[in-house]
Formats: C-alpha cells, structure tokens, sequence
C-alpha cells in the first residue's frame, strides 16, 4: 500500500501526464482549486436546500392555486442549479474542458484545418455570446412569472457556464490573461459567479414563501 503522500503525487501525475495530456486525476491540486471545489459544494447544498423548501411549499397549497405553480417552478429552478453546480465542483478537478481542448485540437491535426484554428476559434467565441444572449431571452421566457426571485441565481449560473466555455475554447491570449496577476481573473469570474448563486440560495431559504 502506498502512503498517502504517494498517492495524492500519482492521482496529479494522472492528470498532468508526461506526455502533457489530459488524464483522468486531480486537474487543479492547489489550495485555490479546492477552495473553489468547496465552493461549488456549498453552493449546491444551498440550492438543494432552497429545493427543498419551494417542493414541500408546492405540495402544501392547493391544486388550484397559483402559487403553486409559482413554487414548483421555483424548485425546478434551484434543482437544477443544484445538480449543475455539482456538476461543475467535479469538473473542476476532472478538467474535463482540456480533455475536450484536445479532443478539437487531434481533429484539427487530422483533418488539416489546425493551421487556421484562430478564424474557428473566433467563431466558437461568437457563437457562444450568441447562444448566451439566447439562453437568456429563453431563460426569462420561461421563469418570467418567477423572474424576479430567479434572475440573480440564473447570472451567476450563466456567468460560470460561459467562463467553462471560454476556458475550453483555448485562446492562449485569454489563458494568460485569465491566469495572470496575484488575483487572477478566473477567480474573480468562478468564485463571483458561485458567490451569487450561493447567496441568492441562502436567501431563498431565508425568505418567506411565497
């Protein structure tokens, strides 16, 4: 059996590789990768908690009422929040956006086009504002009887889902701008946006139904 300092140095080696590709481990073994790892924890139990009140309000009002309705798609809401900021926390050391970088970056190889991987670069980053600004017209389409206790938690959701996006789009320009400086930027965007969504769930449970 390997003693445990052993372990934690092979389940980083897995990650890094000698090769420098991505493998299965730990993707961010410093002390500010399992800050933000907790951060997403207590973010999802937040949300779930906030669930958890919304689900049993929606069972407690009658079938006629609307705030029922109100209720339920409330839950919906901070469930799914919940499911993906866990989600998040796990990829966070799985880092499974450089396993996807490399994935595009062999194809590009194979296929000839990685020489003129800036104009397809351009476009992902053009297609992922367009998709945000979508995203957002559909998100308050549909929670818009709920908008105003549901918009806080849905920005900083969509904050960290572009900043994921962003990171897998590989530009070194924006890599060296993000993880440059003492305090680095994609703190300042992760834990921001984990930041909002917990404190908007907190509130939530603090809050009285509706």
């Amino acid at each position: 059996m390997l003693p445990d300092y052993d372990r934690l140095s092979m389940a980083i080696l897995l990650t890094t590789g000698t090769d420098g590709r991505w493998h299965p481990g730990i993707g961010d073994p410093s002390w500010m990768g399992w800050i933000t790892v907790v951060g997403y924890g207590v973010a999802a139990w937040l949300c779930f908690k906030a669930w958890q009140k919304h689900y049993a309000a929606s069972r407690d009002i009658g079938q006629e009422s609307s705030g029922k309705k109100d209720h339920q798609l409330l839950a919906v809401i901070w469930g799914g929040i919940a499911l993906i900021s866990l989600l998040l926390g796990v990829n966070k050391q799985l880092d499974l956006q450089t396993w996807l970088t490399e994935v595009l970056r062999d194809q590009a190889l194979a296929n000839g086009w990685y020489a003129d991987r800036r104009r397809y670069q351009v476009g992902a980053i053009a297609a992922l504002a367009i998709g945000a600004v979508i995203a957002c017209a559909l998100g308050v389409y549909f929670v818009r009887r709920v908008l105003r206790r549901a918009i806080g938690p849905l920005l900083g959701l969509i904050c960290l889902i572009l900043f994921v996006l962003i990171r897998a789009a590989s530009f070194h320009k924006v890599d060296f701008l993000l993880m440059s400086g003492t305090i680095r930027l994609n703190w300042v965007f992760e834990l921001g946006g984990i930041a909002t969504i917990a404190w908007f769930a907190y509130a939530a449970t603090r809050r009285p139904t509706l």
